[in-house]
Order: C-alpha cells, then sequence, then structure tokens
C-alpha cells in the first residue's frame, strides 16, 4: 500500500508540474511570439516522415496588421461569442453533444460500421489550447487538461492576443500555417489585401483545410464564403 501510494503521490506530483509548465509557457505568451504549436510539430514530423521533405510556411503577422474582414470572418463562422464568453461556449457545447448523440443513436439503429460526423462545439480559446499543447486524441483526460487550458489562456491573455495567436498558427492545408502564409498560398496576396469574400472562403476551410486544399472548386465553399461574407459586418471584434 506504501508503495502504491508513493506511485499516486509520484504522478499527482508529475500533474501539478506539467500544469505549472503549460501556465508558464501560456505566461510567456502575453509578450513572445510562439515559434510554434505542439499541432505544427506533429504536422512537420508527419510530412518529414511521409514524403522526405517538410514544405512549411508560416509568417507571423501582429493583431493591428491582421485585416479586420479576418478577424470578423473567423468570429462570424468559428465562434461569434468569443468577444463575451470566458473561453467556453456551453450553448454551444450542449447543441453539438445533443447533435451527437443523436447521430450515434441513428448510427446504431441503421447498424451502420462507420463513425458518425462528429460536430464540435469548440470556442476559438479551445482550439487554439488544443494545438498549443496537445494531440488531437479524444479522451476524457485530454479533454480535460483542454479546459484547464482554455481557462488559464483567458485568465493569462487578452482576447485580442489569443485571437492573434491562433490567426497565426491555425492550419489552411499542408505545411500552411497563419493568415498570412493561407493568403499568399491561395490568393497570392498578403493577407492585409484580402477582401471580405476571400477572408470568409478562408475562414470556411478551417474545419477541413487539406479537404478544401485539394477541392478548391467545392460548391459549398463557395456558397458557405458568401453566407460568412454576409455576416462580416456583426462580427463584434474583441
Amino acid at each position: 500500500m506504501k508503495a502504491l501510494g508513493r506511485w499516486i503521490g509520484l504522478l499527482a506530483l508529475t500533474a501539478v508540474c506539467l500544469q505549472i509548465f503549460f501556465i508558464g509557457r501560456i505566461a510567456l505568451m502575453a509578450a513572445v511570439d510562439p515559434q510554434s504549436t505542439a499541432f505544427e510539430r506533429s504536422e512537420a514530423w508527419r510530412i518529414a516522415t511521409n514524403k522526405g521533405r517538410l514544405p512549411w510556411s508560416q509568417t507571423w503577422v501582429p493583431y493591428e496588421q491582421l485585416p479586420d474582414n479576418l478577424k470578423r470572418a473567423v468570429l462570424a463562422s468559428e465562434d461569434d461569442g468569443f468577444a463575451t464568453h470566458n473561453g467556453v461556449d456551453w450553448d454551444s457545447l450542449e447543441k453539438a453533444w445533443t447533435k451527437n448523440s443523436k447521430a450515434e443513436q441513428r448510427a446504431e439503429k441503421k447498424g451502420s460500421t462507420k463513425p458518425p460526423k462528429v460536430v464540435g462545439g469548440s470556442t476559438i480559446t479551445q482550439q487554439l489550447a488544443k494545438n498549443l499543447f496537445l494531440s488531437g486524441e479524444r479522451t476524457l483526460f485530454r479533454k480535460a487538461q483542454e479546459f484547464v487550458l482554455t481557462m488559464a489562456l483567458e485568465g493569462l491573455l487578452s482576447k485580442r492576443r489569443i485571437l492573434e495567436i491562433y490567426l497565426n498558427s491555425v492550419e489552411w492545408g499542408e505545411g500552411v500555417f497563419g493568415a498570412e502564409a493561407a493568403a499568399l498560398h491561395y490568393f497570392r496576396k498578403p493577407a492585409a489585401k484580402l477582401t471580405a469574400y476571400e477572408a470568409a472562403r478562408l475562414v470556411v476551410m478551417l474545419p477541413r483545410p487539406k479537404f478544401f486544399e485539394k477541392t478548391p472548386g467545392s460548391p459549398y465553399l463557395s456558397s458557405r464564403a458568401e453566407v460568412i461574407a454576409g455576416r462580416i459586418a456583426d462580427a463584434r471584434l474583441p
């Protein structure tokens, strides 16, 4: 029993130290731009392993130089309550949970072996927390860690800083990270010169960037971009 107690204590101490490490990293981000995220490093390894080379494009752009069209578009599409919530949109999570439960029930009734499409309810802050530090696995522990990191991001960084880091590190294609790289990759122009429709089109790609990179003529991509472009004016910036 004593040995078990020591192991439990050691695991608890390790968990505490890990949280202190994460919080220290986040606090540093208030003044220092992160050089890479856990997701970027994972992708770099995957691409280099599979292709033997590392095509990579990323250029940091300060918040003030990021176009309002893009900021508003990402809020309109991904997280319209970003300016006011505390990092977690509980209403969206509840709706996502309900949709996923119904999808699972329908799949069970049909006897389908194909997993149903999972609907997310994550805020921009949650997405950033996951990209910065975590893996893509779906476990209860990882979700709990994501919640802790989300609270730390909201508590230690301003909303503008969170949005700045997100837009500079989010994936927009294979080896394409951040708004500047995406604008150059898809439109051959800097992000500052994106039109409202172009910004909306980039944002619509975010849930499945690699898929839309290969299917630029997708009717859904065009129609959804028009919808988001029409909502840009109503998006509230932090």
